[in-house]
């Protein structure tokens, strides 16, 4: 069912996002976000709080097509009981996008480790989607869309599903 939400959002971005000039992708870029991390296990615990952020990475426009690869920290720091607290996520993404111009919509995928004070860490795989838009040739924003599973953590047999959603500013170099 995820899958299909993505996919249908995903043909929505593409469908309202307007061919543009040609915008420049490649390059290194580095940035702040904010957003918010709803996590649900399998014993019945679930939250949701913001999180806050830093991300660097580098894309590859190849045309039509862009590449890349990002590292991402976010810090959620919010109790699912007493004493167990989501601390952070950290993300290794790899994405492929559409290039429009000025926008960029992308498919992200990669691995991310939980860390969840009281019980442990866990790494666990993510997938979403995610809009960039360049206000100019150094700075932009975008906003993604990421599903999380997250086995195990820290042996206690606890399984958490995460939704993230970010909004983030990046500079371009």
């Amino acid at each position: 069912m995820k899958q299909k939400i993505l996919a249908a959002a995903a043909a929505s971005l593409l469908a309202a996002t307007p061919a543009l000039a040609d915008g420049e992708w490649t390059g290194f870029y580095a940035g702040i976000g904010i957003g918010n991390l709803d996590v649900d296990t399998n014993v019945g615990l679930s939250e949701d709080d913001r999180a806050y952020g830093v991300h660097a990475g580098y894309r590859f426009d190849m045309g039509q097509w862009v590449v890349g690869g990002e590292l991402e920290h976010d810090t959620a720091d919010f109790s699912l009981a007493p004493g167990v607290t989501v601390d952070n996520v950290t993300r290794l993404k790899g994405t492929v996008g559409y290039d429009t111009g000025m926008a960029l919509v992308y498919l992200a995928l990669g691995a991310a480790d939980v860390d969840v004070g009281g019980v442990g860490d866990d790494t666990g795989e993510f997938y979403g989607i995610g809009l960039a838009y360049q206000l100019s040739p150094r700075a932009e924003i975008s906003a993604e869309v990421l599903e999380h599973d997250f086995d195990n953590i820290g042996g206690s047999g606890i399984n958490a599903d995460a939704t993230s959603v970010n909004f983030r500013a990046s500079l371009r170099f």
